[in-house]
């Protein structure tokens, strides 16, 4: 039997028990999940604490959280006017209306998730531009969504701008000619007539967030967490998963965002578990590990939050190629301390650079660390791993 198939065959047994062995999972899923079957997705709805470690309770968890998401759709998406719709008059002394200033007015709601709703709007139509994925039509698109004549439709509350020029062209003492044009911006991903596009469903899944965690809201970034994880669900091979990807990838987000939130709320920046706590942490293990190259960084002045700040709360979801990000996630999410081993990672790999950071002048290694050089993941994690032994000594 080859080494992948004793893998794969160690998976299958582990998942296939009554109560799966939390702590074998996690050594299993460390050193990567397979590719094959539905092997990551089930394994990270474990690690995610989406579905319960007893097997027999999945169905009931999964029936639950599945209408949950439902009811979030049906209540959360509001269509101001509705009660106007059939007679199509509005009496402003009693009906709400556009210019209704109550907290309380649907309108003012609608208006406000707008706000929200243009920067989510922004963000997933430019995500994983290298792969076509996200352009592509779900499968199972939300049916309540499709087929409310557009009004449920969240890209269609917000429109991108149309600029109109016009040009004059004269010759002499003649005729003036005047040629008018517009120009729309232009849209990365287009909406699908009669469908819906992958794209969409993470707008809706990123604007639902937004509006059950009002504290937080929508941060700028949180669509590259989001991706990975819907795109591992969406491509299921196992149908009864694959048509459930939506609210399966909108808990488990939730779950995950529930850990690293402090990373996007400013006011905690300065927290124990805030992000410039994480960097600090990070520049220590570069100094311990490799003081030249501590000494370099410091020396040009070259700050960690230049490169390693959207290392750090991105979990390095920009800096490697989707399938590699899925491979450092399985790593992330099976560690105990996963955010420690993030930090193995991202210092992994500076000293992995450590050639050119010391031969390079600041201008050199900022580019140098904005733009990570294109490596095996599997030395990067590798050389993590080795970190984290010496760490735990």
């Amino acid at each position: 039997m080859s080494i992948l198939k004793r893998k794969i065959q160690e998976f299958e047994d582990l998942l296939s028990a009554s109560e799966v062995d939390a702590y074998q999972l996690r050594r299993l899923c460390f050193n990567g999940i397979p590719d094959e079957g539905s092997l990551r997705p089930l394994c990270w709805k474990l690690l995610l604490n989406y579905i319960p470690y007893t097997r027999e309770k999945w169905d009931e968890t999964l029936a639950r959280k599945r209408e949950l998401y439902k009811s979030f759709i049906d209540d959360l998406i509001v269509i101001p006017g509705e009660s106007n719709l059939e007679t199509g008059r509005v009496d402003v002394t009693t009906d709400d209306h556009p210019l209704n200033l109550d907290p309380d007015s649907k309108w003012q709601t609608f208006f406000k998730d707008n706000e929200v709703l243009l920067q989510i709007d922004k963000d997933v139509r430019r995500l994983c531009p290298d792969i076509s994925f996200f352009q592509q039509g779900s499968e199972y698109p939300c049916e309540a969504i499709v087929h409310s004549n557009g009004q449920k439709r969240l890209h269609q509350r917000v429109h991108h701008t149309v600029l109109k020029s016009a040009s004059v062209e004269r010759k002499g003492l003649g005729v003036t000619k005047i040629a008018v044009s517009a120009r729309k911006a232009a849209e990365d991903y287009a909406p699908l007539e009669g469908g819906e596009a992958h794209w969409e469903v993470l707008e809706r899944i990123l604007f639902l967030y937004a509006k059950l965690n009002p504290g937080q809201g929508y941060v700028q970034g949180m669509n590259e967490i989001v991706g990975p994880i819907y795109y591992a669900f969406a491509c299921d091979p196992d149908q009864k998963w694959r048509e459930h990807a939506e609210a399966d990838t909108f808990f488990c987000f939730t779950n995950l965002m529930a850990e690293i939130r402090d990373f996007f709320i400013k006011s905690l920046d300065e927290a124990e578990f805030g992000i410039n706590a994480m960097m600090s942490k990070l520049m220590q293990e570069v100094k311990s590990s490799c003081y030249e190259i501590w000494m370099r960084l410091n020396q040009q002045e070259l700050c960690p939050q230049y490169y390693s700040f959207r290392w750090l709360t991105l979990l390095l979801s920009q800096e490697f190629p989707l399938p590699d990000v899925m491979r450092i996630w399985d790593s992330l999410f099976s560690d105990e301390n996963r955010f420690d081993f993030l930090i193995h990672i991202c210092c992994a790999m500076i000293l992995l650079c450590k050639d050119q950071i010391l031969s390079g002048d600041f201008a050199a290694n900022v580019k140098l660390l904005q733009n990570f050089p294109s490596t095996d993941v599997q030395i990067v994690l590798t050389k993590a791993a080795e970190l984290a032994d010496r760490s735990s000594l």
